[in-house]
């Protein structure tokens, strides 16, 4: 059983690209860009193998065990991920603001100001915020809609991203200054990212708290078996030991979700 179920993450892991993925990869390349995504499949791969390893070495309650604690790090990995996307997205998108809003102070038709903030948002990488820009550009020339093509945006922050979509509908329906509209979206977005980092360095004592808690237990089975106890042969021997590892691992690993989704509600995510 142990064999198959190796075979098979093998297989998983080592599964051929698409033609389609085959192309992209290719171009990304071609304009040198690195492979997307090429830290997350690392981290993927060992998220995988380990459990598959474990399973194969020493038994299925610590491969059990051992998937649930390697999914749970996959999980605060993504989450940290997410956030510093989350945060690279913001600022590129008030420095973005700050163009646009300098652009049309001076006269500027709005389709040159997007343009213009998408090159000075661009580079060897085009983020999602360049591209967004650069759509908003074409649709303001084409005169279309470009509010609903920024609700559509594929971006890592919907929110912040329908602000400026109010803003520029609302100008379109009423004539507003779109400007003026801008600078007020700008000054609300700065003042949230500073109230979220001012509430995220405030929560930090408590991230850290509830991390050194899920912790304690390996201390308390790196102290055991220093002074002989040989918890590890009881855990990694199978039967009750073995059950006791697997609600040990799925408890801690329910603190921390509970601890994870405290905290995203306070910082509104």
């Amino acid at each position: 059983m142990s064999a198959i179920l190796a075979a098979v993450a093998l297989m998983v892991l080592l599964w051929p690209r698409t033609r389609a993925q085959t192309r992209s990869l290719a171009l990304n390349v071609s304009v040198g860009d690195r492979p997307p995504r090429s830290a997350d499949d690392l981290v993927a791969a060992a998220v995988v193998g380990l459990p598959v390893a474990v399973l194969v070495i020493v038994g299925m309650s610590a491969g059990i065990a051992a998937s649930m604690a390697s999914g749970m790090a996959y999980l605060l990995y993504r989450g940290r991920r997410r956030e510093r996307d989350v945060a690279d997205e913001l600022a590129a998108l008030l420095a973005a603001l700050e163009v646009m809003i300098a652009e049309l102070r001076v006269g500027a038709h709005p389709a040159h100001a997007c343009r213009q903030a998408a090159e000075d948002a661009g580079g060897p990488r085009r983020s999602a915020v360049a591209e967004t820009l650069s759509m908003m550009a074409g649709r303001s020339t084409l005169g279309g809609d470009v509010a609903g093509g920024i609700e559509k945006a594929d971006v890592r922050d919907p929110q912040a991203w329908s602000r400026m979509a109010v803003a520029w509908r609302t100008a379109e329906q009423y004539g507003l200054p779109i400007a003026e509209l801008l600078t007020s979206v700008r000054s609300d977005l700065l003042a949230r990212s500073r109230f979220r980092e001012r509430t995220r360095a405030a929560l930090a004592g408590a991230k850290a708290t509830a991390m050194v808690l899920a912790l304690l237990p390996v201390l308390g089975i790196g102290l055991g078996q220093a002074i002989g106890a040989s918890p590890l042969t009881v855990l990694l021997g199978g039967g009750l030991g073995g059950i006791l590892l697997v609600v040990g691992v799925a408890l801690v690993c329910a603190g921390l979700l509970w601890s994870r989704r405290i905290v995203g509600k306070v910082l509104g995510s």
